[in-house]
């Protein structure tokens, strides 16, 4: 098409509905979930897919996400809720507070999320989380940002480098790598990387972009309650852990037991992050709530209230769904990943960019590194030597690059923080990015000892 192949014009197509999707939302003020979901139908249109198929791809897409993005949005949200008007979160913040201090409370929040994050989506650790972001913000007056961007660092960094998750899980699987080396591998490179994209970029950027953070949202979440008798600390802990515990023990059943087993098949239930938020949100209501004196009407109240917030925000990451499945029906990756592939480079740079370019291409780090994966592994086969086990972390590091307005976190995290989508790409675009390229540096670094 006009001179064109067929590959460079779906390059060109895509550049242009990003581009048009950007300008739709910060010059026309049209709102995320309707500019995205024109700029999905425009790439659709003028990339040739069918009719049919463009509609069956957003609905695919805007499905996929929410069918379990929404579920634990919802779910988390109550236990966050529950965890705000009982003064958990309050208790948590203040004992965050007495042991760090006001001036490091951004490294407590980093090394809570580094940890807490380890067994759990990035979805779930967030919505665990962003009370603590709210009530600490309060509590100190430090900047939101120099909080949020610690604690956003400390979870993606699991999330992209250390199995369980689901993208380096299956590039485990891809490449061939051994599981406990790449979590051992995972967690040295991480650990360093978290901190230099959290509390380090985070103490820098807010002194740009300090924040101003959703004031129903913090109204909602980060409450302090009057009451003098706060849930304990231990108590508080419990009920928000639980959901890590019982992950953290569907992984040791996996690993441990053969396939069949009772107690495995039991864990393989219960240790769903559905089922393990459910979970948790039944513990809080005796926790958070009937030990604390509350009623079940007035419980009631505030989970029905705590849903009305997150409407538009499960709306928009829906659509931003749809518009990253536009992008993967259309061809606009497998373009992108085949090109990078011809490139004459060391197997670890190849792995990290085909994901990168995936990525900054379909807006999701899973897709990334699972499709990266599969488009390496045939290169990686013909150079001997190569360390699969760092394969997985570079495809994982790879596909945390350059969020922006193609992936649900990138919107997310915009309407938590209430932030212009300007300052979302000078905060958690240029975050995840730091993670990106240092945690490939860290991976380098670590190929000459291992």
């Amino acid at each position: 098409m006009f001179g064109m192949s067929h590959e460079t014009f779906l390059l060109l197509d895509a550049v242009v509905t990003v581009i048009g999707l950007i300008v739709l939302i910060t010059q026309f003020k049209l709102h995320p979930f309707l500019a995205l979901i024109i700029a999905a139908a425009f790439l659709g249109l003028t990339s040739g897919m069918p009719i049919g198929t463009i509609i069956k791809a957003f609905q695919d897409g805007f499905g996929g996400v929410l069918g379990f993005v929404g579920i634990i949005l919802a779910l988390g949200t109550m236990l966050g809720k529950m965890m705000a008007e009982s003064g958990g979160a309050d208790q948590i913040a203040q004992t965050l507070i007495r042991a760090f201090g006001k001036d490091k409370v951004q490294w407590a929040m980093m090394f809570a999320a580094f940890l807490v994050g380890i067994p759990l989506f990035f979805e779930i650790g967030f919505v665990l989380l962003i009370p603590l972001v709210f009530i600490v913000a309060r509590r100190t007056g430090v900047s939101i940002i120099k909080i949020g961007i610690p604690l956003l660092a400390g979870l993606s960094a699991v999330h992209g480098l250390v199995p369980p998750h689901p993208g380096p899980l299956l590039a485990i699987g891809v490449f061939g790598a051994d599981i406990g080396k790449t979590i051992l591998y995972g967690l040295i490179v991480a650990l360093p990387t978290a901190i230099i994209a959290g509390p380090i970029y985070g103490t820098f950027i807010a002194k740009h972009i300090p924040g101003h953070p959703n004031q129903e949202l913090v109204d909602q979440l980060a409450r302090e309650t009057d009451s003098a008798e706060l849930p304990s600390f231990g108590i508080t802990l419990v009920t928000v852990l639980l959901p890590v515990f019982l992950m953290l023990l569907k992984t040791f059943a996996d690993v441990v037991l053969p396939d069949g087993n009772f107690f495995r098949t039991f864990m393989d239930l219960i240790g769903h992050p559905i089922s393990a938020l459910l979970l948790a949100l039944l513990l809080s209501l005796y926790t958070f709530g009937y030990k604390q004196g509350i009623g079940s009407s007035q419980m009631m109240k505030w989970l029905d209230a705590s849903l009305a917030p997150t409407a538009a925000i499960i709306l928009i990451i829906g659509a931003g769904g749809g518009f990253k499945q536009m992008l993967v029906t259309s061809g606009v990756g497998d373009v992108i990943g085949h090109m990078a592939v011809n490139a004459q480079i060391s197997p670890i740079l190849l792995a990290w960019l085909v994901a990168a370019v995936i990525r900054i291409a379909t807006g999701s780090a899973t897709v990334a590194t699972i499709t990266g994966a599969g488009i390496v592994v045939p290169v990686v086969g013909m150079i001997p030597g190569v360390n699969r086990e760092l394969l997985v972390l570079a495809t994982g590091a790879g596909s945390l690059i350059l969020s922006h307005v193609n992936d649900a976190g990138f919107w997310l995290v915009k309407q938590y923080f209430n932030m212009t989508v300007a300052e979302t790409f000078k905060t958690w675009t240029a975050m995840e990015t730091i993670l990106s390229v240092v945690g490939l540096g860290f991976i380098l670094l670590l190929s000459l000892f291992v």
